[in-house]
């Protein structure tokens, strides 16, 4: 018997992004393998077909359903797709009674476990489902891919390697044994704290003022987290950020190590002048390096574009919406 959680649903439109008149939106619930119920919007073209190809949305990491995922999934329903954006576990609308915790393994199945809803939803055909993971779950996404026979086609846009950036610091500026094991023993030593004030501590989110010497990516992410054009009170990124331990085990297990054995369509899309591009294009290298499965994976570099450029556009209309319809209904057939 599979146990549910009660959650408390908004029922007004508090997304970063206008309502679309094109599609029909509703909020539904699902579960994943862990007994964790995880909170969705669902999009839906008002043209409608008996059996629709279907997608689901989620990311970025720290961000929530309400900002570029819901944008993503309320977009790719205008053009004829069903889609859901969710939560992922312990954040946001969904449950899980720890919050503002991320796992490789549970946040992987949170994909997994959306593509069950699709697959068993009477408007969806389920032998045309796809994924698009954003920032951290486009890494998500790819891993979910690898395990996930069901899914026939997957974006990862404006990705992160989660495992990689977290054992081996940005631009792996930190990788070395000595500064894991810093990092590891500094996570040992909060674990107790945390025990013992009987609560998690936050890591702090995009940090806010903005230091005058703040790195362009820093600056990048006050640009949309705190700002109108993204903030959103329910997003980690946007207030206190995830728990100090919260990516713990991202430092031990890497998420992509089976990519080249996908045998889905792929399509992996980031920003020229993204600072997280190198996640981009060392991904796509590995995932295509020694694999038979080439022939339906691209690799997208959007000229001018920096990584948030891909979160909603800013202005430029920069995210390649018309590339993603295509890609979908090629490989969604």
């Amino acid at each position: 018997m599979i146990k549910k959680e009660n959650l408390k649903l908004t029922d007004v439109w508090d997304k970063t992004f206008p309502k679309s008149e094109k599609t029909d939106h509703s909020k539904v619930t699902f579960v994943n393998r862990y007994g964790i119920m995880l909170a969705a919007d669902l999009y839906e073209p008002k043209t409608k077909a008996e059996k629709l190809p279907a997608i689901a949305v989620c990311g970025p990491f720290g961000a929530v359903k309400e900002q570029c995922a819901g944008l993503y999934a309320q977009t790719m329903a205008e053009k004829g797709f069903l889609t859901i954006a969710f939560d992922p576990s312990f954040t946001g609308e969904s449950g899980g009674n720890v919050r503002y915790m991320a796992s490789p393994d549970i946040n992987t199945e949170d994909f997994m476990a959306a593509v069950d809803f699709l697959s068993l939803h009477e408007k969806v055909n389920p032998n045309r489902i796809g994924i698009i993971g954003i920032c951290g779950w486009g890494g998500m996404a790819l891993n979910a891919a690898a395990l996930d026979t069901r899914i026939k086609a997957t974006v990862a846009s404006t990705m992160y390697d989660m495992t990689r950036v977290n054992a081996n610091g940005y631009f792996d500026s930190e990788d070395s044994e000595e500064a894991r094991y810093q990092k590891k023993t500094a996570m040992c030593e909060q674990r107790l704290k945390d025990l013992k004030s009987d609560e998690y501590a936050l890591g702090g989110g995009v940090v806010d003022p903005l230091p005058d010497d703040a790195p362009f990516f820093v600056r990048d992410y006050y640009d949309y987290y705190k700002t109108e054009r993204g903030y959103h009170p329910r997003s980690l990124n946007s207030n206190g950020g995830w728990n100090v331990i919260g990516c713990e085990s991202f430092m031990n297990q890497p998420i992509l190590k089976y990519s080249n054995e996908i045998r889905s369509a792929v399509l992996i899309m980031h920003g020229e002048k993204a600072h997280s591009c190198y996640f981009g294009k060392d991904a796509y290298a590995a995932m295509t390096k020694g694999s038979k499965y080439t022939n339906n994976k691209e690799l997208l570099i959007i000229p001018d574009a920096v990584h948030t450029d891909l979160y909603d556009g800013d202005g430029k209309n920069a995210i390649p919406f018309d590339k993603l319809v295509c890609f979908f209904n090629e490989y969604l057939k």
